[in-house]
């Protein structure tokens, strides 16, 4: 349920001035609510379209995190030309799914569907800024409380909501075919620089992967042009733990 507002700490660590746009996605933050629900193809479209207002004739600098860090591997494997540089952070692909998933997964979301998930309601700002502490031990309160006026709303009672659309908690019903998305970073024609975290649950996804080797080094492999740096002390909200470490790593790549 993360905003664009998160990438604040890291921003602010950039040592060169940059224009930098940290849009909310769909559902998420500022943005409206979808009727019709959030695909993982709408996000490319309306990444496509941001960039296509911005930025028309010019190839940008894409990063992303997690959700994001997946959709800007794949928008640079599907409009290579209107990339220069992407950098993804913890957003190295899901685990791989096999077919026999299909049926299950298709329950769950019907089943979902009828039932559909739910914020709790928070007493107050204050209250939302604990749990963001309580998820992520490395945050420090100022940080949490900066956070949770974007991540919430304040009610005129006083209590507050999170401001994302709860229906970003239904399960996906499709099955992730990793093949498929092997063939579009294939196409990928940019520098990537992969960031990630070293006490990430992203780390035991890959390690359960199985294969002959280092999960994250094959799926590196795909990439044309792939590095990979880890930070350490960091979880998968690295852009909060460690947002000095993180912009050390990726203000170079970009600026090359």
């Amino acid at each position: 349920m993360d905003v664009g507002a998160s990438f604040q700490f890291l921003v602010d660590e950039l040592e060169t001035d940059w224009h930098v746009l940290a849009p909310d996605w769909r559902g998420f933050g500022q943005s409206e609510w979808c009727t019709d629900g959030y695909w993982y193809l709408d996000y490319l479209a309306d990444l496509d379209a941001l960039l296509d207002h911005f930025t028309p004739t010019e190839r940008v600098r894409l990063v992303g995190h997690s959700l994001g860090g997946n959709l800007v591997n794949a928008y640079a494997g599907v409009r290579p030309h209107r990339v220069s540089h992407v950098v993804s952070l913890d957003g190295f692909g899901l685990p791989e799914e096999g077919p026999e998933l299909a049926p299950a997964k298709i329950t769950g979301w019907l089943d979902a569907l009828k039932d559909p998930p739910a914020f709790s309601p928070y007493a107050d700002l204050a209250a939302v800024a604990d749990r963001l502490q309580k998820n992520n031990r490395r945050l420090s309160r100022d940080k949490a409380e900066f956070l949770a006026q974007h991540w919430a709303i304040a009610l005129p009672d006083g209590s507050a909501r999170l401001a994302s659309d709860p229906r970003h908690k239904l399960p996906f019903p499709t099955v992730y075919r990793l093949e498929e998305v092997f063939a579009i970073w294939r196409k990928v024609t940019a520098p990537v620089l992969w960031v990630g975290a070293r006490d990430s649950f992203v780390q035991r996804w890959l390690s359960r992967q199985g294969g002959s080797g280092d999960a994250l080094a094959e799926r590196m492999a795909v990439l044309a042009d792939a590095r990979c740096v880890m930070i350490e002390d960091a979880g998968h909200m690295l852009h909060h733990d460690q947002p000095s470490a993180v912009a050390q790593a990726i203000e170079p790549f970009l600026s090359a």
